[in-house]
């Protein structure tokens, strides 16, 4: 008996780092933009994204900023695909899912409809090299 249970524990911490979730951007995803404040006036609605992660892992229940992160980051990826520059928040993250629009502005819109091309903006960089983006709060 001690032994099934000695398996057990082993087999159990072997499970550990699979269990955790890593959601990473891709190079597209990150020319995605979150409009938080919903300003999408003049964009061209591309489509529906939703995206699960895990928001828990047996009795541990994640951290909801990261979960909410991770939503976010894996959406951005898969507008990108539609292919969509701009995502808005549809739902709040419950459960580990959420609902954002997808939406065509910017160069992509102006690409499409064959117009010129306006220059990419970029976040600006510190002489350090770190960048700053906004960050919505909860």
């Amino acid at each position: 008996m001690k032994d099934a249970a000695l398996y057990f524990c082993i087999f159990s911490l072997s499970l550990l780092p699979a269990a955790c979730t890593w959601v990473e951007p891709t190079v597209s995803g990150n020319a995605v933009r979150v409009a938080y404040d919903g300003k999408i006036a003049g964009c061209r609605e591309a489509g529906t994204v939703a995206v699960t992660v895990a928001d828990k892992i047996a009795f541990y229940h994640r951290n909801e900023y990261k979960v909410a992160d991770e939503l976010e980051t894996m959406a951005r990826n898969e507008a990108a695909s539609l292919p969509a520059d701009t995502i808005v928040p549809r739902s709040e993250p419950k459960d580990g899912a959420q609902r954002f629009q997808a939406y065509v502005c910017g160069k992509t819109l102006l690409r499409q409809r064959g117009e010129a091309s306006v220059p990419a903006t970029q976040p600006a960089a510190a002489q350090d090299g770190v960048q700053t983006f906004p960050v919505k709060e909860h």
